[in-house]
């Protein structure tokens, strides 16, 4: 058995009002082992980015504690690093300067600083640009420079926050390849990875242990081991078999919904601090209307769905998840199935589905239904954006306020329910709305 370095006891997280919190994350327990690459996944609202960031210091649980080799830690440690989304780098500050930067908190001499950092810059793959400034590296170069600040730290464990995520797919194959080598082969001393990510393919082809959170609020879900071989076949059958279970374990609740009755739509209830999925309108209609149609005539596997739609398994599950928060359809062991509400939309014609869309969205979208109505018992029908953000980041960090806002407007629009100028950043209701 390999050693405990990191043990997480009944971490809770919540947002807001502590009269009416906002929990985010609830009881979570997790050991983290030497040689260990946990990947943890979930759907939009899972609390993962949270539960990253209360592991490395940078927020306190509620509840609960985390222990680093048997002793509790409230802050950021040096034994831990993190590489985020964005490369989050300093732009007047060269490579070099950048990735000096991570060990300043060790308190080095500055020559044996100058020494670490160019080493980890020849590690990272980033030899003969320690002068360049973050403006003059592409994309990958600025996430190869984020890797080189967490590294130099030479972290017992590294923490991951979908660091490929905004990458293109042929940049994150090589930063990830790259990665993967360095870590097989024991060229860093870092002990365990952590990493969150939205690609289950990605997961399964890099992790050692995968971690399936629910969501609403975060709890685990499953754990799953994955004893494949180094470098991983994603065409095998058993690579194959362990996407399947892990697609099927993300798209069923924890408590299995009830089979609706006859004129009845399965109820998925949030809250008004529930993550969105991030969609294209466009395309989840199309889902739609491929799912009412011959073989399917509304029913389907959902992995023959997504194959026959080219969509890959990262870009199906939030369609899947909207589509079932909608009221649109309900999934029961492996199959979705459109509801009847579904079906009168796929029915309908393009403005009728809009009604539709936004009878939906008021109903089922507690965001949406708090900004018609505010806009409805507004004199003048508009409001600044600036008046929900702060409303939602007393339920969420603002990142993801800006982001569920930037949704619901989105979705707002598509539906008539409101309109949005990107110039004054004001949201008003459509023409006729407010006799709605």
């Amino acid at each position: 058995m390999e050693k405990e370095i990191l043990t997480l006891n009944n971490i809770s997280k919540w947002f807001g009002d502590p009269q009416k919190p906002a929990l985010v994350l609830d009881h979570i327990n997790l050991t983290v082992r030497e040689n260990d690459f946990i990947i943890i996944l979930g759907k939009s609202g899972g609390g993962k980015s949270t539960l990253l960031r209360i592991i490395a210091g940078l927020i306190e649980p509620n509840e609960g504690e985390v222990l680093y080799k048997g002793k509790k830690f409230m802050s950021a440690s040096p034994r831990l690093a993190m590489v985020f989304q964005s490369h989050a780098l300093f732009p007047w500050l060269s490579v070099l300067e950048n990735v000096e930067l991570g060990l300043e908190a060790l308190d080095l001499h500055p020559s044996q600083r100058r020494k670490r950092a160019l080493e980890a810059i020849d590690l990272i793959g980033l030899d003969g640009y320690e002068s360049a400034y973050p403006k003059e590296l592409s994309g990958g170069m600025r996430q190869r420079v984020g890797f080189a600040r967490a590294l130099v730290v030479n972290p017992d464990i590294l923490l991951l926050d979908e660091p490929f995520s905004a990458l293109d797919v042929l940049t994150a194959d090589n930063i990830r390849n790259d990665l993967m080598e360095i870590w097989i082969e024991k060229r860093i001393p870092t002990k365990a990875i952590i990493m969150v990510s939205h690609n289950v393919i990605e997961a399964v082809d890099l992790a050692s242990r995968l971690i399936i959170l629910n969501h609403d609020p975060g709890r685990i879900l499953k754990e799953t081991e994955v004893s494949l071989m180094y470098p991983r076949d994603d065409t095998s059958l058993h690579f194959q078999n362990i996407v399947d279970d892990v697609y099927t374990t993300l798209m069923t609740t924890a408590e299995p919904l009830a089979v609706p009755q006859k004129g009845e739509k399965a109820k998925v209830a949030i809250g008004m601090d529930y993550r969105l999925p991030d969609i294209s309108i466009h395309k989840l209609q199309g889902l739609m209307d491929a799912l009412i149609e011959p073989p399917y005539h509304g029913k389907a596997d959902i992995f023959a769905l997504a194959e026959s739609e080219n969509l890959s398994i990262t870009d199906s599950l939030p369609l899947f998840e909207t589509l079932e928060l909608l009221g649109f359809a309900q999934f029961l062991k492996g199959d979705i199935e459109l509801s009847n509400s579904g079906k009168a939309l796929c029915n309908a014609d393009i403005l009728e589905r809009k009604k539709v869309f936004a009878y939906h969205l008021l109903r089922h979208i507690p965001l949406a239904k708090h900004i018609y109505h505010v806009l409805q018992d507004n004199p003048r029908k508009r409001i600044a954006k600036e008046h929900f953000l702060k409303e939602m980041e007393h339920l969420m960090p603002t990142e993801e306020a800006l982001k569920n806002i930037a949704i619901i407007i989105d979705w707002g629009r598509y539906a008539e329910l409101f309109d949005y100028n990107n110039q004054t950043e004001m949201l008003s209701l459509e023409n006729g709305e407010s006799q709605r």
